[in-house]
């Protein structure tokens, strides 16, 4: 009926496919998506008014095919679509739609051409895109032509103030653990070096075979000292400071 079928179409429009079978079937009307699409594809487009301002771009079809979009730059909705990026094609248009003020396009001469024969009395200015677009090429192409002269207008860095040299474990305190690793050193040294083998050392003086291993092999005692591994940064580092207060 055309009650049922103005029903369809309105919600194929402000649903589309999926969302407006699924309104019709909960008031008993089954239809498929497809359905619902066929309905809406029925429907005439909606007269397109004159926009105030119109914004004219190409776009790529393919390879080196393009064509050009009309959208009415105030509220961003698509007006005209066809292949070709031609001067007539913008004029005759603007003559036939009069009553624009201002067009937004990109730097190509084809539509300046167009649009100054079509709408002689509407302002023309490069859109959004466009203009960074430029403005970014541009300070590029500055950049790149005195690039020569950048170093010399960059500061010396002032000197910075020598790092102290890291302390090692031989210019800390004396602890129990260093005190501990001279005396292994030594005892360990004292056997091995009359010729003994690491298994027997360690009998003898009752240590882990691997452990008469470490100390066998190094020259110093600094060598068998476990270093603290610096503190990784983590996320709670702003926090720190915070935290131990509440602490």
């Amino acid at each position: 009926s055309p009650l049922l079928q103005h029903l369809v179409e309105t919600a194929g429009v402000l649903l589309a496919g999926r969302g407006g079978a699924r309104l019709p079937q909960i008031l008993k009307v089954p239809l498929s998506r497809t359905s619902v699409l066929f309905h809406l594809m029925r429907l005439p487009l909606p007269p397109a008014a004159t926009p105030r301002v119109l914004g004219v771009d190409d776009f790529a079809l393919y390879a080196d095919v393009y064509g050009t979009l009309l959208v009415d730059a105030e509220t961003r909705l698509p007006i005209e679509l066809w292949e070709g990026r031609d001067a007539e094609q913008v004029t005759a248009w603007l003559r036939t739609h009069t009553g624009v003020g201002g067009v937004c396009r990109d730097g190509s001469l084809v539509y300046r051409q167009g649009i100054t024969e079509g709408a002689p009395e509407a302002v023309q200015a490069s859109d959004r895109f466009h203009l960074w677009q430029g403005l970014s090429k541009r300070v590029g192409d500055i950049a790149a032509a005195h690039r020569g002269c950048l170093p010399a207008a960059v500061p010396e860095p002032e000197a910075t103030p020598s790092q102290a040299e890291p302390v090692g474990p031989s210019d800390q305190a004396d602890t129990p653990a260093r005190r501990h690793a001279k005396r292994l050193l030594e005892a360990v040294h004292a056997v091995t070096d009359t010729g003994r083998s690491i298994n027997a050392t360690a009998r003898e003086l009752g240590l882990n075979r691997r452990t008469v291993s470490t100390y066998a092999r190094a020259a110093t005692w600094q060598e068998c000292v476990r270093t603290t591994r610096p503190r990784r940064p983590t996320s709670l580092d702003p926090y720190l400071h915070y935290l131990q207060q509440r602490w």
